[in-house]
């Protein structure tokens, strides 16, 4: 009861929005560390980032196998750059336009007292709601996953940092299943009983679901979050990409960071 007594409600925060430009996928993940200390500093109010890509990639989780994960001969095949995040979770298949991608950065506040369980979806409750809002009926998938009738819509992984909780999300839109199979490894084990058709299925997109321009998807979602919430425009600080900058060059960008776990 007292823990509950200490958390924080989404309401108490002043969020603020960021959806700029397209950025790298090394940018991503550098912005991702940037804006969680910032928000762990309280230099940064609590934000939620909408990713616009530059180009494909594919996206490791921290704990990840580069070699078990990703076939690095397909992946270059077709010019998709392999980067490793702060957080946990699976292997991520991303091209621009047909993936959705944000991050929430918040008060470790919002989820205190919380099951991991519980937090993977309170922190996305919005994000269902405008899924609803949009004919989709979606529920998670414990852990992480959000899912629905038609199959896997995306995944969601978390970091913390002292106070603050990194949560991101990457959906699927219109995903090219063959390509993704040929550079996820993991993939392929799941699906090599059943065939490469059946890909689709694992993770449906939300075009199929929806019939709306990828836009639309995210106005929606951006929309629901602000009628529930609140939200201010905002936008990356030249400090904050310049913090970015240095990152890439020190961690992300090397070759020790993307084979942390060869």
């Amino acid at each position: 009861m007292n823990q509950e007594q200490q958390r924080s409600n989404w309401n108490d925060h002043d969020w603020q929005l960021i959806h700029t430009t397209p950025q790298t996928p090394l940018q991503h993940m550098a912005l991702d560390q940037v804006l969680l200390d910032e928000v762990a500093a309280k230099r940064r109010a609590p934000t939620f980032r909408v990713w616009e890509w530059a180009a494909p990639a594919v996206v490791i989780g921290i704990f990840q196998s580069l070699k078990n994960e990703v076939d690095t001969d397909a992946a270059q095949q077709h010019n998709i750059e392999i980067v490793r995040r702060i957080s946990g979770g699976g292997a991520m298949f991303i091209e621009p336009g047909n993936t959705i991608t944000y991050s929430i950065y918040a008060p470790k506040s919002l989820i205190t007292g919380m099951s991991f369980r519980e937090a993977y979806a309170y922190m996305d409750a919005s994000v269902l709601e405008a899924l609803g809002e949009l004919g989709i009926k979606a529920w998670y998938q414990p852990l992480n996953d959000i899912t629905s009738a038609a199959g896997k819509i995306g995944g969601a992984a978390q970091a913390h940092r002292r106070d603050a909780i990194l949560h991101h999300v990457t959906m699927a839109y219109d995903i090219d299943a063959t390509k993704m199979l040929q550079v996820l490894r993991i993939g392929r084990e799941k699906l090599s009983d059943k065939g490469t058709t059946s890909a689709a299925k694992r993770v449906d997109p939300l075009r199929s679901q929806t019939g709306l321009p990828r836009e639309a998807i995210i106005d929606q979602i951006i929309d629901t979050f602000r009628r529930r919430h609140g939200l201010n425009a905002s936008t990356l600080l030249p400090s904050e990409l310049a913090a970015s900058e240095q990152l890439i060059q020190e961690k992300f960008g090397t070759e020790a960071w993307q084979a942390k776990v060869p």
